[in-house]
């Protein structure tokens, strides 16, 4: 059984040896997770993945093999906290008329904020399809799986991208700077990027070529210089993670791989939706090993180049209100966070994977793009030329 389980961590491209294959069997032989009640998936889980998989980057890989293997069997790493009220469940999925969206009115922040803690008051048992409570389906503010133009989702899974808060504990993954670049675009967009991270390079000898000429110039020494292979432009990289963003973590990815493989200088954080004042390096310890914004200022000069990386989509109280954050209270608008950023660095511009026919149907990304002086580009070839084109003036 492990034998196939070893052979799949392998197809997943893990790097997992034979010497650390044989340190799990030691470890499940020794019984380490024997004790309190038995061995259970769980434990398992945590053994093989102490045992097998030495870089913590490698974690997300490790847990989609897993999962693949023993096929079906939930994912024992559960980040998700309880959300209160644990009997709302997603039971109901309303299907309203374009008029019946319509007449549908959304409240202001403070009136929407005000009328869920009354809710929480007074509500005592599950609802669904309702327009007041807290429930599924329907066209409440509140809840999951119906429809309301700006609410607050609690629990389940969103569908129309209009909640303003959500009210869980959400797990994100790290983007996997290992990506094999694999479309035409994206290795066009590489080629773009190399000759941005060659511009205004310093050159090195090249040895071979000055041997040659020196031998040819009957041993007076003829010295040739060439470009080196990786430039000093910095790059400071901001990239939403979570949300919206899962249905580009592929191209987002293969763009993240690009710029690690072509940039020396390259430093990069995650945020989820609008920069507020932490952002953070591995988003497994997201809560706990957050670096704030300000010290994300104060540590990186001027001359990096800052690329945000994200799709912008969004309720604008998040950019623009305090406390708009989908998950927890910000003192300051992400607005105000922005702007320091830009101001820090000079150079910046901000990557949307977003088709722009949808940017003019946005709110956010129109205010976005106001704040960013509209360096907004596509994820495309033509968006990252005009990009790269842009930063490197």
């Amino acid at each position: 059984m492990l034998i196939d389980f070893f052979y799949t961590l392998r197809s997943a491209r893990l790097p997992v040896s034979i010497k650390e294959y044989l340190l799990l069997l030691e470890a499940l032989q020794a019984g380490v997770i024997d004790d309190d009640g038995g061995p259970t998936v769980d434990k398992f889980y945590y053994l093989a993945r102490t045992a097998l998989v030495k870089d913590e980057t490698l974690f997300d890989r490790f847990d989609r093999a897993f999962a693949a293997y023993f096929k079906g069997v939930a994912l024992v790493a559960d980040f998700s906290r309880e959300v209160p009220l644990d009997w709302l469940r997603r039971t109901l999925e309303s299907e309203l008329t374009p008029e019946q969206k319509a007449a549908i009115e959304k409240m202001g922040w403070d009136e929407l904020m005000d009328t869920l803690k009354k809710r929480f008051e007074e509500q005592k048992e599950r609802h669904e399809g309702g327009s007041k409570w807290i429930g599924t389906g329907g066209t409440s503010p509140f809840g999951n799986s119906g429809y309301n133009p700006q609410g607050i989702r609690i629990g389940g899974a969103g569908g129309n991208k209009s909640a303003v808060k959500v009210w869980e504990q959400r797990a994100y993954r790290d983007y996997d700077d290992n990506l094999e670049l694999g479309t035409r675009n994206i290795k066009l967009a590489l080629r773009r990027l190399r000759r941005f991270a060659r511009e205004g390079s310093e050159l090195e000898l090249d040895l071979d070529d000055t041997i040659h000429r020196t031998a040819a110039n009957a041993g007076l020494l003829d010295i040739r210089m060439i470009p080196e292979r990786h430039n000093k432009a910095k790059v400071l990289l901001l990239m939403d993670v979570g949300g919206t963003m899962d249905e580009h973590v592929h191209r987002v990815e293969e763009l993240f791989s690009a710029a690690k493989s072509e940039f020396k200088h390259l430093e990069f954080y995650y945020f989820h939706n609008c920069v507020y004042d932490f952002v953070w390096k591995n988003n497994r310890r997201r809560h706990a090993e957050k670096l704030a914004t300000v010290d994300l200022i104060r540590k990186y000069n001027r001359d990096y180049k800052l690329v945000f990386v994200g799709d912008a989509t969004m309720s604008p109280y998040e950019i623009l209100q305090p406390g708009g954050s989908v998950e927890y209270d910000n003192d300051e608008p992400g607005a105000e966070w922005l702007q320091r950023l830009t101001h820090a660095f000079p150079k910046y511009a901000w990557i949307n994977p977003e088709p722009p026919g949808v940017w003019g149907y946005r709110q956010s990304i129109a205010v976005i793009q106001q704040l960013m002086q509209q360096r907004m580009f596509p994820l495309s070839l033509s968006g990252l030329e005009g990009a790269m084109r842009l930063l490197s003036k």
